[in-house]
């Protein structure tokens, strides 16, 4: 039963103009857009829209008790140190760092583990008005020169600087529009490869808040001291327009990997080049325009291959062909059809990430029921050496195939970071806490994990874990926040968060966690459950964990928040729609809620591997029935003269996303608010319906810690209220 709502009186929100002439037709099915005019960001008539909506939450938000609490004890908290796991080039060592309310992290480097560090690069210097941000780095192989990517107001676009690690001199080398790429340096430091679009609208001077489509990246190499007007084109596809190419340089610096892809699909194409002829390669592409001569190792979209290691030409490659839950395989290049299995795929748990180390041994990572298992195995054979002693929880592994020590980073529900230093070369791994960081006023004996298997509603078995306090009772009472996203073959493991840490403490609150069918918690077959025809299983594995919680009397619908982000957002849209009377509360970051047009803006193209696209027939009537802009309903007047309302609803978008552009949660946020609030005389809809814009930020990444401290008080404060919620000093 939807809760009545926690303000004294229903808001008053903005007329939005409805332009009831906007209808297009799917395969003959008439489909009405009366906010299309929302898709332009840059008309007056969106700004106005933008603006007065923003008045509107604001007005609420001042009205919520504990907004000033959490933002103050947000800011107190992470007063504390951090540090990222150290990574090594040449023979230096690279971190980052943040002494607390730094707006963002500090890189150092160090000759060794036991010299004094010294800053490289600090971002916080030059951006007083925190809108800067990292999106890429990449340190040579003999560690002289850094190239990293600036980031302004979250935008998914990077400009590429360049500086000295000896002196941190700042080269004139400027790479711009670059996206959805990484940056590869050859072992000679010559030079680095790295990714480009062409420029969104001419040369524009606010990139980030166009919408137009992504197509046609390009392959380029810049050789260090130029201008990048001189950078060699050295691969692109101009029949297939949607494909993205990265690359890689083996271990030992011979041959340069290119992988291509054109969806989020775990599929790849594989190409290589003999690096000894880069040079004379470079110089003929310059010559004569034609592109680098690589070698077709995998041509076809069926499989995912991701390099390990190589000797000499024959190469590991980690891939899911013919093993959803991946497995380790051989071939040499000279004879390319013959491939063999070098590490069979598990029977139960997936292989995450496979590193080789120590010259000739290899750490694998396998999640076994959503939890790391980390094993040291034989290079050549595969076969199991060692189990490290890990705990429950999320591990990271920065090492090479040089390096034989390996560092290890932890985390989990209750534990922030654990580093562990870890000896290869022993006869048994030596595993050493090199760094250990807890939170300030964070007593984690007074919490505890548990992990449920939810019946969904098809018989399905879903994992859930539940973090609370020990002594938490299950009388119906407590707050509790269910979080979820279910999409793309991404995995939601356990790992501690200082913001969720405050909502345990302070709120009382229940944290869940669950790993609904799309993700790749149990590997590929997992991951298709949840796709296509097939997503539905995602919103009723998400309804089917809300009702475990409320059956078992850890909380009721009115006090029950959920939350998701991007796709999880698409996700919260759709389960409000579909069971309003299981929730209190909604939060939706930045969420997919046009489910038939989100292909024609920026890179959504590539989501259609998900999702479909509604150009195909048959994938449009399966979209249509879910897609959170078109299914809002009055749920009253389905309700046999039940009370039901939508949960008190906060949608968050961010001016500068332009991955899941914020006309997404525009539309739905003024289709909400026309079908539910504003178009009836006396609606029954008194839960507000509001949006959450945040300014010079992008899609969920490279925000100052203080406008993460902004926008978290904003949204719990906003939680807090609706489900009931009061302070715990």
């Amino acid at each position: 039963m939807g809760s009545l709502s926690a303000i004294d009186a229903p808001l008053k929100y903005p007329k939005a103009r409805r332009d009831e002439c906007v209808v297009d037709y799917y395969h003959g099915v008439p489909i009405s857009d009366p906010y299309r005019w929302l898709e332009d960001p840059d008309s007056e008539e969106t700004k106005e829209f933008v603006k007065s909506q923003a008045e509107v939450t604001e007005q609420l938000l001042k009205t919520c008790e504990t907004r000033e609490k959490l933002g103050k004890r947000l800011k107190q908290v992470f007063e504390f140190e951090r540090y990222q796991v150290p990574f090594k080039r040449g023979h230096k060592y690279f971190y980052f760092h943040n002494k607390g309310l730094q707006p963002l992290d500090v890189l150092f480097v160090q000759d060794d583990l036991n010299s004094e560090p010294k800053v490289l690069l600090d971002l916080n210097e030059h951006n007083k008005d925190g809108t800067l941000s990292m999106g890429l780095c990449a340190v040579s192989d003999d560690a002289k020169y850094l190239a990293y990517g600036l980031r302004t107001s979250g935008s998914d676009w990077n400009t590429i600087k360049v500086l000295t690690v000896a002196d941190r001199l700042s080269l004139p080398d400027t790479i711009s529009w670059v996206k959805f790429s990484n940056i590869t340096w050859t072992h000679d430091s010559k030079g680095f490869f790295y990714s480009r679009f062409a420029a969104p609208n001419g040369e524009t001077t606010d990139a980030g808040t166009e919408t137009n489509i992504d197509l046609n990246q390009e392959l380029y190499y810049h050789v260090l001291g130029t201008d990048q007007s001189e950078d060699v084109l050295c691969w692109k596809d101009p029949e297939h327009p949607r494909y993205r190419f990265f690359t890689f340089v083996t271990d030992d610096g011979k041959y340069l990997l290119l992988d291509i892809s054109e969806t989020c699909d775990s599929v790849n194409k594989l190409y290589y080049l003999d690096i000894s002829s880069l040079q004379n390669a470079l110089q003929n592409a310059r010559d004569t325009k034609i592109l680098l001569p690589f070698t077709k190792l995998v041509d076809e979209l069926d499989a995912l291959y991701q390099y390990v290691a190589n000797d000499g030409t024959t190469f590991t490659f980690q891939t899911n062909k013919n093993a959803p839950r991946c497995k380790l395989v051989r071939v040499d290049l000279n004879k390319p059809d013959d491939w063999t299995d070098v590490l069979p795929e598990s029977e139960n748990d997936v292989l995450v990430f496979s590193q080789a180390v120590n010259e000739n041994q290899l750490i694998t990572c396998y999640l076994s029921d959503v939890k790391h298992v980390v094993h040291i195995r034989d290079l050549q054979t595969g076969s199991l050496l060692h189990r490290l002693p890990l705990d429950i929880g999320t591990v990271r592994i920065n090492a090479r195939r040089k390096d034989a020590m390996a560092f290890i980073s932890f985390t989990s529900f209750l534990t922030f970071n654990i580093t562990y230093q870890c000896d290869l070369a022993a006869q048994v791994p030596d595993l050493k806490i090199f760094r250990e960081i807890s939170v300030p006023d964070f007593d984690r004996s007074e919490f505890k994990t548990d992990q449920v298997f939810v019946t969904s509603k098809d018989g399905t078995k879903v994992p859930m874990f539940i973090v609370s306090k020990k002594d938490v009772k299950l009388d119906k009472s407590n707050p509790c926040l269910l979080y979820a996203y279910g999409g793309f073959n991404s995995s939601l493991t356990p790992h501690f968060s200082v913001i969720r840490s405050i909502l345990l403490k302070h709120l009382g609150a229940v944290f869940c966690l669950a790993n609904i069918r799309g993700g790749g918690e149990y590997g590929e077959e997992w991951h298709k459950a949840g796709t296509f025809e097939r997503k539905q299983n995602c919103f009723d594995d998400f309804i089917a964990c809300a009702e475990f919680l409320v059956s078992n009397s850890y909380t009721q619908p009115s006090k029950l928040c959920i939350e998701g982000a991007s796709n999880g957002g698409l996700l919260i849209g759709a389960c409000i729609n579909q069971r309003p009377d299981l929730f209190g509360c909604a939060l939706a970051h930045v969420g997919v809620m046009d489910m038939l047009r989100f292909h024609k803006f920026t890179i959504g193209h590539a989501w259609t591997s998900d999702f479909g696209c509604s150009d195909n027939e048959e994938d449009f009537h399966w979209l249509i029935k879910y897609s959170p802009l078109h299914n809002v309903r009055r749920p009253w007047e389905h309700s046999n003269g039940q009370y039901i309302q939508y949960p008190a609803t906060m949608l968050l978008t961010a001016d500068h996303d332009n991955r899941v552009v914020p006309l997404h949660s525009l539309k739905l946020l003024a289709t909400m608010q026309y079908t539910l609030c504003t178009s009836l005389t006396r609606s029954p809809q008194v839960n507000p319906i509001v949006v959450r814009i945040e300014s010079n930020a992008g899609h969920c990444c490279g925000r100052p810690i203080q406008k993460e401290i902004d926008a978290a008080a904003d949204r719990y404060s906003f939680m807090a209220k609706m489900v009931d919620a009061s302070w715990i000093d």
